[in-house]
């Protein structure tokens, strides 16, 4: 038998999106069905700290060396036709970090939107930037405004990363742009959830299916809370920057395992007697 933590590779059929696979990979390609991916995949990216003080480094070589997992984690969910992407990278309470730590976030920011355009236009990702732009560095804005001009005959993924973002504060913005719309126009009904859902900052994409946290942390931090009212939650407590390609994929078939219902009742409980009939043929 190969080992799951061989560095062995295979091929698998040449028309497979994501070609050249490690024996641990095929093994869980085998249990998916690709036609039942999820549509929206959204992570919170945490660990990178604890990776780099368990090797005895500095944080920052935890995020530089957690910016190599976004690439695989991108690149993945783009090859197999996954819709929408988004990835938690600084949080409006991150700003609470020492400014060095700041500091190399954004230069690292700007630096992986610089180099990695010609993956974002092979892949045919489409970019979105979830968040209060106008309170990061004026050059951070620039580069995230010509990420997003770049791609613009790009059809496929649409990666969201969701900068200076905080999902209580999306919804603040979201009710006061309501407002200035309605007092606009002199409009008194009631909101609905649509009116709120038109103004978020992902309108126009699907909830996310699925929630991964990485580093084994249960809680959702403040991230697309009200997107993610029904979506599946993965917890792993693999820190980000070992987050490989195998452990996306097992996510993936944790996901196909879940009896979704949506407030519901599955089908295996609708086929169940009800109480009034047991006992009786």
């Amino acid at each position: 038998m190969t080992d799951s933590k061989s560095p062995t590779t295979l091929h698998v059929a040449a028309s497979h999106p994501l070609g050249t696979v490690t024996a641990e990979e095929a093994f869980l390609l085998e249990k998916l069905n690709l036609t039942r991916l999820p549509r929206h995949v959204a992570v919170i990216m945490d660990g990178n700290g604890r990776w780099a003080q368990r090797r005895h480094l500095p944080r920052i070589a935890g995020h530089r060396k957690g910016t190599d997992t976004a690439r695989s984690t991108i690149e993945t969910c783009a090859r197999l036709k996954v819709e929408a992407l988004t990835l938690y990278a600084f949080s409006v309470e991150n700003w609470r970090r020492p400014k060095t730590e700041i500091d190399f976030l954004m230069q690292l920011l700007r630096e992986y939107l610089q180099q990695e355009m010609p993956l974002i236009q092979k892949n045919n990702i489409r970019m979105r930037f979830l968040g209060r732009a106008d309170e990061l560095p004026e050059a951070v804005q620039r580069d995230t405004h010509d990420a997003m001009k770049a791609p613009t005959n790009n059809t496929g993924m649409e990666l969201c990363v969701a900068l200076n973002y905080g999902g209580r504060a999306e919804i603040v913005d979201a009710a006061n742009a309501l407002l200035v719309e309605r007092r606009a126009n002199g409009n008194t009904e009631k909101l609905t959830e649509a009116d709120l859902e038109r103004n978020l900052y992902t309108a126009g994409i699907p909830e996310p299916d699925l929630l991964i946290r990485t580093s084994g942390e249960m809680r959702v931090s403040n991230f697309l809370l009200w997107q993610i009212a029904y979506a599946e939650i993965f917890v792993t407590e693999t820190l980000w920057p070992d987050f490989n390609r195998a452990r996306l994929l097992e996510a993936f078939v944790d996901f196909q395992k879940r009896d979704r219902r949506y407030g519901g009742i599955g089908e295996s409980e609708e086929s169940e007697p009800s109480a009034s009939n047991l006992g009786h043929k």
